[in-house]
């Protein structure tokens, strides 16, 4: 099993829906009962989000775990477990599509460059593009990265993520759960990820045909920076 699919039980406590998230993402959704796709839905909280307020939503992960917990949490919804590179296969457009959660940084060069323009092809006239990934224009910069723990189960937990051999081309992230009673490990993984600067983005989205709208250092709209330990958020267009 995958690192999310032992995660799954533990998702919400570690990464909580954020109502700045869902906003950020709201003003870019259009029209109320459009189409919207989340690409990397893991359990699907802000599909269900968007489809408590009218929107039709949905959902790809490539985990089973994640889309059969959301498939149960949200039965409006439409989700599907498969990559999503695979998008086109969906046969539908969508006025939104978004990613959010550093999903695109598990796809190898030639996988993102077919991806976003799939993208582009999947979204509708005047649709909207958002996605967010970690800054890894600053990160490029450091030899490894350990991110805050995070403390779960009243203390009982803990979750600990660390990027290591950071070079261009991959990145090592390593991310385990361990319990305090015993100082073992409950699960750990050790995953590639494939670090692409804002130029890279940039590039690759001029190219797909893109219009760019905005780009972010967080879902609060502040400005990015590329030398500041943040995120990347960026707003695109289909014209």
């Amino acid at each position: 099993m995958s690192l999310y699919s032992d995660f799954a039980p533990y998702y919400e406590q570690v990464f909580p829906v954020r109502e700045q998230v869902y906003s950020f993402l709201k003003q870019q959704a259009g029209k109320y009962g459009g189409a919207l796709l989340d690409a990397g839905c893991g359990p699907g909280h802000y599909c269900g989000m968007f489809l408590a307020d009218g929107f039709s939503v949905t959902g790809i992960d490539l985990d089973r775990i994640m889309i059969d917990y959301a498939t149960a949490s949200y039965l409006k919804g439409v989700f599907r477990c498969m990559d999503i590179t695979d998008l086109r296969f969906l046969h539908s457009s969508f006025q939104l599509i978004y990613s959010i959660g550093n999903v695109m940084a598990h796809l190898p060069i030639e996988k993102l460059e077919a991806f976003v323009a799939h993208v582009y092809e999947t979204l509708e006239p005047g649709g909207c593009w958002t996605f967010q990934v970690v800054n890894w224009d600053y990160l490029l910069t450091r030899r490894e990265y350990n991110f805050s723990v995070k403390t779960i189960e009243d203390g009982r937990l803990t979750f600990h993520r660390r990027y290591s051999s950071i070079s261009p081309d991959v990145v090592i992230f390593e991310t385990q759960l361990v319990s305090e009673t015993t100082g073992e490990p409950i699960f750990k993984e050790l995953t590639k990820l494939y670090p692409r600067t804002s130029e890279d983005y940039l590039r690759l989205h001029h190219t797909a045909g893109f219009t760019l709208e905005g780009v972010y250092s967080n879902f609060d709209k502040t400005t990015f920076k590329k030398g500041q330990d943040s995120g990347l958020v960026m707003v695109y267009t289909k014209r």
